[in-house]
């Protein structure tokens, strides 16, 4: 009851432009790119509480320590080891197979500078879960942020990193200067 009333408070003040498809009508792993700034979890919030949709969401360990680890588990999140980032997937298809209902956002590139390709957790998760991809997104040259299509992930690397590649090619980011085009390093060799 709360959040949606957050949100509506939120995108009646906010600079940015809610642009968006409706939410997914099952569950699916929401991909936010691309993801440039630490505001676009402020971002994905908006959207989310805005359209009603359950989620969780992916973040460094470190976000979950002190007093910030209950705060960040109530707004959904999961923590992710990155020492053994590969237990995340393998735990979140439990989950879904376990009947627990949510939509994952997935930041496959992150903030920092010098990625020169997305992580294919986001992948992964999808293909073994049988959960769509939706993608999601934050242009500041529009200064719009929302959800795109939701895909079918085929299992040909290639071919739905080129759909997604299309999706956000005119996508710049919060921080255009930090954006990673949207490549897998397995999409050579297969994820």
């Amino acid at each position: 009851m709360l959040r949606p009333l957050v949100a509506r408070a939120f995108w009646a003040l906010s600079r940015w432009k809610l642009s968006t498809t409706p939410a997914p009508e099952r569950p699916t792993v929401l991909v936010g790119a691309p993801h440039t700034s630490n505001w676009d979890f402020v971002l994905m919030l908006g959207i989310t509480w805005r359209l009603g949709m359950d989620i969780r969401w992916l973040g460094k360990q470190s976000l979950f320590t002190g007093w910030r680890g209950p705060l960040m588990r109530a707004l959904g999140g999961i923590p992710v080891d990155r020492s053994n980032a590969s237990s995340v997937v393998d735990e979140v298809v439990e989950r879904v197979r376990s009947g627990e209902v949510f939509g994952l956002v997935v930041t496959p590139d992150g903030t920092r500078g010098g990625h020169t390709h997305w992580k294919s957790g986001f992948y992964r998760i999808a293909r073994e879960s049988g959960m769509p991809v939706t993608l999601g997104y934050v242009d500041r040259t529009t200064m719009t942020t929302g959800l795109g299509p939701t895909l079918e992930m085929t299992g040909d690397v290639s071919a739905d990193m080129d759909r997604i590649r299309a999706f956000y090619a005119d996508k710049a980011g919060a921080r255009p200067d930090r954006r990673v085009e949207p490549q897998l390093r397995e999409e050579t060799r297969g994820v």
